[in-house]
Formats: structure tokens, sequence, C-alpha cells
């Protein structure tokens, strides 16, 4: 089951089907999509989000493979602007989005803190690992800043192409230490 999450500034509600449509307006911006897999289409069909959630993220969570959330800023919860997921895969574990109008804000940084908790102290894994192209700058810094350590190089396939691509890794251990009180944190 996927609870809901607070942070100071935001709500993460479980994903439902019917965050779908305003998922549709916000998503398909090259500015957000450019850095993701490439199993996300471009160009971003009509129904895209509506398919993407009935066919792919709503049976994962049923199936307990993944935990998906909608962001949304307490001071207006009806608004969805992102999303970020939890998955039990290999390679990767935390993927994430943010409607353009709320970039550079810190949002996200909150959001990966309070799924990173919840996969640590909650579901109780030993790693979290995330890949990220070396050109996705920002959402580099969000694995850094909450005490991921660089543990590979390769090149992956994004929308935007093949890109360098790097590897980052927390343990459950360095989790820990880095959110410890008095910590560097």
């Amino acid at each position: 089951m996927t609870p809901e999450l607070e942070t100071p500034r935001l709500i993460l509600r479980p994903l439902e089907l019917a965050d779908a449509a305003q998922t549709q307006l916000l998503f398909p911006h090259w500015e957000i999509v450019q850095y993701l897999a490439d199993v996300v289409p471009w160009p971003f069909p009509p129904d895209g989000a509506h398919a993407h959630y009935r066919d792919k993220a709503l049976p994962a969570m049923a199936r307990g493979e993944a935990w998906h959330w909608t962001l949304r800023l307490k001071s207006n919860p009806a608004q969805i602007i992102g999303a970020i997921d939890l998955r039990l895969h290999a390679e990767s574990n935390r993927g994430f989005w943010l409607g353009l109008p709320w970039h550079s804000q810190g949002l996200m940084t909150e959001a990966a803190r309070a799924t990173t908790a919840f996969w640590f102290d909650v579901l109780h894994m030993p790693e979290l690992r995330v890949s990220k192209a070396v050109a996705n700058a920002a959402s580099r810094r969000i694995s850094v800043s909450s005490g991921m350590k660089l543990v590979a190089l390769t090149e992956r396939n994004f929308v935007s192409g093949p890109h360098p691509t790097e590897l980052y890794s927390l343990t459950a251990e360095d989790y820990r230490a880095h959110t410890t009180p008095g910590s560097s944190s």
C-alpha cells in the first residue's frame, strides 16, 4: 500500500487514475521529459498519462512493485505539480518529474527526502539506486544532496537520445548516518 506522505510544503498523494487529466496537461514538455528513460513516448500521445497510469503504474502499485505519488503544494492540494515514484528495479529505484512553474524551488528535494525515508524506514530496503543523465545537473544535485554516492558511469538511452549516465547509490547504513541529528545533512 502507498501511504500519503508530507513534507514542510508538499503533500505526496498516492497516484489515482483520476490524476491523469492534470498530468496530461503538465507533463508533456521537452524540458521535463528529455532526460527521462526512453520508454516515455515522444511526442507524448494525447492519452499518454491515462494509458501509463492504467496499464503500468497502478498495476505495479497493486502488485507491491512500485509506489507512485503526485506532488501537491499544501497551499493548493487540488493542483498536481509533479510526481515521484519508487520501484523495485535493479538499476534505478526512483524517478520524478516536476512541472515547469515549480522548478528551482527545492520542492523535488523535499519530495525525494520523504520518499527516501519511506524506502529505508518503512520498506526496509538495503539500498537506493538512481541513474541520471550527466547533462541533468539539477536532478544530479538532488542525489548528491541526499548523501548518494556515484558508483558507476555508463551510457543509457533517454527520450533525447543516448547520454553518458551516472549511477548513484545510497545504502541504508549511509542513509542513517546522513540523517542522524548532528550529521552534515
